[in-house]
């Protein structure tokens, strides 16, 4: 919708889209922050997971990049290698892998061995505590990179004459047209998607929102790149690079479900029913509760 530069910082210039982007990124990590607090993390437990949070953010950024930049090749080796698109599957998986890795060679591996206090593991939850909500916070910074996306005119859909069809810069087609919006339909549906994670969670002491997460927005994606119309290059014949990532990420939803059951839910340590953290008190919600009916909802 807004292409050109918002304004410029000496030779840098300000897009629309990279603030949105900020903007999403923030919110993530206030909403992470507020949660910690709510649901009583320590003070390290939630120094060392923001500060993974936030170095996993940037090695998915990089990755999202990576990503785009192999499927451009692979469309059109004689193109080059060119480093500069992004795909948010990519960023996903490199986010949430180098997460996943630094955490675990953290706690099993760094903290067993180390003799500085700094270094040695004193939180008072897992991983596996934060798993329920750290979804809900990955969605509503993709939320705002869709938003990003209409203004920088990628991700969108075909031209349309039909009533759902919105005038805005489309990149692909090198200048303004009536096309369908899907960066503003997914936008609609990661807000939405968000909503019902943070009831279930909060209102129902669910514990599976990455399995759900998984699924609902793997279903989602896959089915949007039929309509989407801008090329993001070859991967698996029949299908676009995200529809094959989209598959292996339900897959991967529906076995955390599992996972969780069997695994997952005996590492909890459900910090909102340990003593409160700096004299705060625990959140209502967790007072008086066993693990037992904590899990409750995730169980009917």
């Amino acid at each position: 919708m807004y292409p050109d530069p918002l304004f410029s910082i000496g030779d840098i210039d300000i897009y629309a889209y990279g603030v949105c982007m900020a903007v999403g990124i923030i919110l993530c990590f206030v909403f992470l922050l507020w949660v910690f607090s709510y649901r009583n993390f320590n003070e390290e437990c939630t120094d060392k997971m923001l500060l993974l949070g936030i170095v996993a953010t940037g090695i998915g950024i990089l990755f999202a990049m990576l990503f785009q930049s192999v499927y451009d090749y692979i469309a059109d080796p004689d193109g080059g290698f060119k480093f500069g698109n992004m795909t948010f599957l990519g960023g996903l998986i490199g986010g949430v892998g180098s997460y996943l890795l630094f955490y675990n060679l953290y706690v099993y591996v760094v903290a067993p061995r180390a003799k500085s206090k700094l270094l040695q593991n004193n939180m008072n939850a897992s991983l596996t505590d934060a798993l329920p909500f750290i979804p809900i916070a990955i969605v509503i910074a993709h939320a705002f990179g869709r938003l990003g996306c209409s203004f920088a005119g990628c991700c969108h859909g075909p031209e349309t004459d039909a009533w759902y069809g919105m005038y805005m810069y489309a990149r692909s087609l090198g200048g303004y047209a009536t096309v369908v919006p899907t960066q503003l339909f997914e936008c609609i549906f990661l807000a939405v998607l968000a909503a019902v994670m943070a009831l279930l969670y909060f209102k129902f002491k669910f514990n599976c929102n990455f399995g759900v997460y998984c699924i609902a927005y793997g279903v989602w994606r896959f089915l949007i790149e039929f309509v989407r119309d801008d090329d993001r290059g070859g991967f698996i014949p029949g299908l676009t690079p995200s529809q094959f990532w989209c598959i292996i990420m339900v897959l991967l939803g529906i076995g955390y479900f599992f996972l969780y059951k069997y695994v997952f839910k005996k590492m909890m340590k459900h910090p909102e029913l340990q003593p409160p953290v700096n004299g705060k008190k625990a959140p209502a919600a967790a007072e008086g509760e066993s693990t037992a009916n904590d899990d409750a909802g995730s169980e009917k």
